[in-house]
Order: C-alpha cells, then sequence, then structure tokens
C-alpha cells in the first residue's frame, strides 16, 4: 500500500481500489460531508450508533459522494467506534483524492 501525495488525508492503493479513513458524528441534524478532521474525512450522519444503523448510514453517504454502488464500500476496522477504516472498491485513489478536495474545507450536503 502506498499513499497518495498530494491528498487532504491518507488514501492508500489496493488491488481492488482505495482505503481510507473516515471520523463519524452520529445523530447530527442531517448527513453530510463536515471536512477534514485530522487524518479523516468527517461525516455528519443523521442515524445513531445502534444496531448498526450508524454504520449502514456511512456506507450510503460514502457511496453517494464516491459515485459508487454502496456494495462497493466496505467498513475493514472501526465497526463500533467513530473513527473507521473504508475500503472502496472499483475507484483509484485519484479518483477519491479529486473528490475528497472538494470536501475539504466545507460541509456539503449530500
Amino acid at each position: 500500500m502506498t499513499g497518495m501525495a498530494g491528498s487532504p488525508i491518507p488514501i492508500h492503493e489496493t488491488a481492488d481500489g482505495a482505503i481510507f479513513r473516515i471520523r463519524v458524528v452520529p445523530r447530527a441534524s442531517r448527513s453530510e460531508a463536515a471536512g477534514i478532521q485530522g487524518d479523516a474525512l468527517k461525516l455528519r450522519i443523521t442515524a445513531a450508533p445502534v444496531e448498526g444503523k450508524a454504520n449502514g448510514e456511512c456506507i450510503r453517504l460514502l457511496a453517494k459522494i464516491l459515485g459508487v454502488k454502496k456494495t462497493q464500500v466496505t467498513i475493514i476496522s472501526g465497526h463500533a467506534a467513530r473513527t473507521k477504516t473504508i475500503a472502496v472498491a472499483g475507484i483509484g485513489p485519484d479518483a477519491v483524492v479529486e473528490v475528497l478536495r472538494s470536501y475539504a474545507n466545507s460541509p456539503r450536503d449530500v
């Protein structure tokens, strides 16, 4: 795995796509990408962190942001934590970097 230069957060290339981290703020008033926090994309989501609802909402929101199917987005670690490691299949790290740059400085409804 290699990190992507020029990325607002560390993104690692895999054989299938890319891996990066997110920070989740559950029970927000609306679901949105809320910029960059440390080494992760910050997501505000409306779902509560119970029975996998927040994880499902994270996957839905990331799929919409990245323009991929929900089945292409996987939480690979942090299922019960606010900081999660995400794998996205079928999209290269360069494409992820381009999308994340647009969310780096300002919150956006998705």
